[in-house]
C-alpha cells in the first residue's frame, strides 16, 4: 500500500442567527469552505430553500473536482508522451438522481474536454489513448462508485486568430 496524503478543509456555517435551526425554512444554508492560505469559497445548499444562488454548491464543486483531476492527469500524460497541449477546456456535467427525500446519489459524470495541440498531426486515436490513460489515473474519478465518462472532442490543431492568439473552443 502506498503512502497516505491528507487534505485539510474547513467548512464553517455562517448562516446561523439567534433562531438557529428552529425550523427547516428558518435558517440560511450559507457557509464558507476554507483551505489555509487560499481564498475562501462562499457556498450554500443545492436545495432552493433560503439559498444564495451566487454561491458555490457542494455538488458543483464535486463535479468540478473530477473534471479538474482529469485535466491535470491529461496534461501530465500528454507531456509524458511528448504531446504538446496548448489549450484545455471541459464543460463537465454531473447527473444526480433525486429520490423521495429530495436528495440522492450521483449516477454519472460526463467530461467533454476540448483540447488544442501545438502540432496539427495529433490523430483522434492518439488523443483517445491519452484521454483513456489519464482517466485510468484520475484518482478522484477512481474514488467514486458511478460511471465517469470522458467524451473528448476531435483534436483541434492550433488556429491563429487575427491577433495571433490560439483560441480554445468552448
Amino acid at each position: 500500500m502506498g503512502a497516505l496524503q491528507t487534505y485539510n478543509v474547513t467548512v464553517d456555517w455562517t448562516g446561523a442567527d439567534e433562531r438557529g435551526t428552529a425550523s427547516y425554512t428558518s435558517y440560511s444554508r450559507d457557509h464558507e469552505v476554507r483551505v489555509e492560505g487560499k481564498p475562501t469559497l462562499l457556498a450554500t445548499s443545492d436545495l432552493k430553500v433560503r439559498t444564495d444562488v451566487s454561491r458555490y454548491r457542494a455538488e458543483e464543486l464535486f463535479v468540478g473536482s473530477i473534471s479538474q483531476a482529469q485535466m491535470l492527469w491529461f496534461l501530465r500524460t500528454a507531456a509524458k508522451h511528448d504531446v504538446v497541449v496548448t489549450g484545455y477546456f471541459d464543460k463537465a456535467t454531473g447527473t444526480q438522481r433525486i429520490e423521495g427525500a429530495g436528495a440522492g446519489p450521483f449516477v454519472e459524470v460526463v467530461l467533454r474536454p476540448r483540447v488544442t495541440y501545438a502540432e496539427p498531426g495529433i490523430t483522434e486515436e492518439l488523443a483517445a489513448r491519452l484521454h483513456h490513460e489519464a482517466r485510468e489515473h484520475n484518482h478522484v474519478a477512481r474514488s467514486v462508485h458511478f460511471p465517469v465518462r470522458v467524451e473528448p472532442a476531435v483534436p483541434a490543431a492550433p488556429a491563429q486568430s487575427a491577433a495571433g492568439a490560439v483560441p480554445v473552443a468552448d
